[in-house]
């Protein structure tokens, strides 16, 4: 039963497993989240544990079976190789998992805990950050049919993921964003890809092709010079650029006039024109730039997760998403391999 209007609702319990790099961000969000109250933090390096909780008010722990059982929330950030192992402890009691991208190191481990979470009737959220990025969010709104995007993640390598390769690291974060945003079955998937620093591929470049004819070109690399994560789409009658580091927004489309076909560009002759460039973003195409979500990502998909848990409403990023994600990269390894 709700608790009565004059009553505020009982914060949500959470605990952080893992506080290197980004469990330290999800602990620190959960610390300054209204609506969360972040109980434990936990990590098998105790001074990393202890300084995370020193800043959060949060209990230490070098074990994560050493959850609170009255912890209705946990999000695990330990490395890729250990997500089911400490998922499905928690998800066998019940408690609500946001598990990071990748959900699992391979679509197997993932299915696994798709079902755990299915038999233990436990909410599952998988972390896929990118959705809450405020360009993704200002722009999904102008997304209609697809027809071809094009894709770039590159960066320096940060030395961190260095348990998988660049399609699980980076990539994996598009196939999920274009996924979502085009909405039909991948039926075709072209890759190649090379190792430069580890064994795993650092550089990789995939092509889909999905059932509804919508072509998507991603890239990814960790062995860039500067980092860039752009993404553009091409649809009947408009086009969208979004930058997701600056963010920025901009949807071009046809003006009124050319769109009526009041402007036949056929006649124009170049002779015609002293600022061509002008004249297109002029009189031809007029360009928008949607005002963006002021929260920042990882506020946005920790607050939509504390709120499902709240409400036993649906995650932001289901399981299946998750592991259709993961089903996706795999195509990509693939291809990968077969081109090598």
């Amino acid at each position: 039963m709700a608790p009565p209007a004059h009553e505020p609702a009982r914060p949500v319990r959470v605990a952080v497993v893992g506080v290197g790099h980004l469990g330290k961000s999800h602990a620190r969000v959960y610390s300054e989240l209204e609506g969360a109250e972040i109980v434990a933090v936990v990590d098998t390096d105790p001074a990393a544990a202890s300084g995370v909780a020193d800043q959060t008010g949060a209990v230490a722990l070098a074990d994560y079976t050493q959850v609170p059982e009255d912890v209705e929330a946990v999000s695990v950030v330990v490395p890729t190789v250990g997500h089911r192992e400490v998922a499905e402890c928690f998800l066998a009691r019940g408690t609500a998992c946001l598990v990071e991208k990748p959900m699992a190191p391979t679509a197997a481990e993932a299915e696994r805990l798709l079902q755990a979470a299915e038999r233990a009737g436990a909410l599952l959220q998988v972390g896929h950050v990118e959705r809450f990025n405020p360009a993704v969010r200002a722009a999904r709104a102008h997304v209609s049919r697809p027809r071809f995007i094009e894709c770039r993640r590159v960066a320096p390598f940060s030395f961190r993921s260095k348990d998988v390769g660049v399609v699980f690291d980076l990539m994996i974060h598009d196939l999920d964003l274009i996924s979502w945003l085009v909405g039909e079955r991948v039926e075709r998937v072209e890759a190649v890809g090379t190792p430069v620093l580890l064994r795993h591929e650092d550089v990789a470049n995939a092509r889909l092709v999905f059932e509804g004819g919508c072509v998507a070109d991603l890239t990814a690399s960790r062995v860039a010079a500067k980092a860039e994560r752009a993404l553009r789409i091409f649809q009947d009658a408009s086009y969208i650029s979004i930058d997701t580091m600056t963010p920025r927004v901009r949807v071009f489309r046809p003006t009124s006039k050319l769109a009526a076909g009041e402007i036949d560009v056929s006649s124009i002759s170049p002779a015609d024109l002293e600022d061509p460039k002008g004249f297109l973003f002029g009189k031809l195409i007029e360009i928008e730039e949607p005002k963006l979500p002021a929260e920042p990502p990882l506020q946005a998909e920790l607050r939509a997760f504390v709120d499902a848990v709240r409400t036993g409403g649906e995650p932001a990023v289901t399981a299946r998403e998750g592991l259709n994600a993961i089903l996706l990269a795999e195509r990509v390894l693939e291809g990968v391999g077969r081109s090598r």
